[in-house]
């Protein structure tokens, strides 16, 4: 038994679904969305290093640090807002963030 480029596409596929669905039905918990959004940027990589090996080229590896690299400054500038915005609100729901508004 081999996994084979399809193995791959269907996990990088279930895992954009999910990442998907939990952006669109919670819609109350900003932590749940950027998981979610990390979700989604996971399976991108998925795909990229899945062709990349099918392919037998180094360009989508190469992508796939590129996309962690902003995964990882995307959580942490996310994480520092939510901190920011717990602080002077003491709730980090959603429907609050529109209070934000200048």
């Amino acid at each position: 038994m081999t996994v084979g480029l399809g193995d791959y596409l269907a996990v990088a596929a279930a895992l954009f679904t999910i990442g998907v669905f939990g952006i669109f039905l919670n819609r109350k918990n900003v932590i749940v969305i950027l998981m979610s959004i990390e979700l989604i940027l996971l399976a991108v990589n998925i795909n990229f290093v899945a062709f990349s090996s099918f392919l037998g080229d180094l360009v989508g590896q190469i992508f796939a640090l590129f996309v962690l690299t902003v995964a990882a400054a995307e959580a942490a500038i996310g994480l520092a807002i939510l901190v920011v915005f717990f602080r002077n609100r003491h709730t980090i729901a959603v429907e609050d963030v529109n209070l934000l508004k200048g």
